[in-house]
């Protein structure tokens, strides 16, 4: 192999590995980006043209988020809400804000024992926040993305890239669909009901969520509803499936 081959297979981009998508629908997904890479390094190559790879990003560092590229963001501040549950707040420059529009995402970066590993979050802060934004974080004892951020202290540099999704919703035409089944999806030990508001006690479920349940929540709607669902992957596909054996269509409700 020839000394300029060799130089040219160091420029091909590096397929990702399953770890590194979240499995979130991102467009662009980092496999989306990673052939976009390689069609730009088949045409650089043929053509014997290295400075049409000078365009390419991995990472970038002006605070400003980007769908093809990581951007570093510093962590201002951590706090701890519950045994495993953390709060972080991102700093923004100047008065800037993400302005994410309703439903939308953001996919971390961490590397764990040499493995990289990509999750998406999505943000809870208001949308026209200035100057931060704020992640709240279940970590898990056995995952590995909950390793990486557990170590965050404030001052560290972490990357962030998105924003990914959206919801499609129209103000003041949609809201009483939508209003019409309300699923609550706790991250907590607590299975009492008292300290619930009274007009919630009544109709509120606790548990994990069946099949069988399902289709009475459903069949107790006076209108047929419209569900929005967020959770992990497992969840979201037993969701999906317990709506339609409910006889919820697939557009009358939308996965995060």
């Amino acid at each position: 192999m020839s000394d300029n081959e060799q130089d040219w297979l160091a420029l091909r981009p590096q397929e990702p590995s399953p770890s590194q998508c979240c499995g979130s629908g991102c467009k662009p997904c980092i496999y989306d980006v990673y052939e976009k890479e390689l069609a730009q390094w088949e045409r650089a190559k043929a053509m014997q043209d290295k400075s049409l790879l000078l365009g390419k990003k991995e990472q970038s560092n002006n605070s400003e988020l980007n769908p093809d590229t990581f951007t570093a963001f510093s962590v201002s501040s951590v706090e701890q809400l519950t045994e495993d549950t953390y709060q972080y707040k991102f700093e923004l420059p100047g008065n800037s804000s993400l302005r994410l529009s309703l439903g939308q995402h953001i996919v971390l970066r961490g590397v764990v024992n040499g493995l990289e590993v990509q999750r998406a979050y999505t943000p809870i802060s208001p949308r026209n926040a200035e100057g931060y934004f704020e992640v709240l974080i279940k970590c898990y004892e056995a995952g590995l993305m909950s390793k990486y951020i557990k170590t965050w202290k404030r001052g560290d540099v972490v990357f962030w890239r998105g924003p990914f999704g959206g919801f499609p919703y129209q103000p003041n035409k949609d809201l009483a669909r939508y209003w019409n089944i309300r699923i609550f999806y706790v991250l907590s030990q607590e299975t009492s009901l008292e300290k619930l508001p009274w007009s919630y006690q009544e109709n509120t479920y606790t548990g994990r969520l069946s099949e069988d349940l399902m289709k009475t929540i459903v069949n107790s709607c006076r209108r047929r509803p419209f569900v929005l669902i967020c959770g992990s992957s497992a969840f979201n596909e037993d969701m999906s499936r317990y709506l339609k054996a409910a006889g919820v269509e697939e557009n009358s409700y939308f996965v995060f």
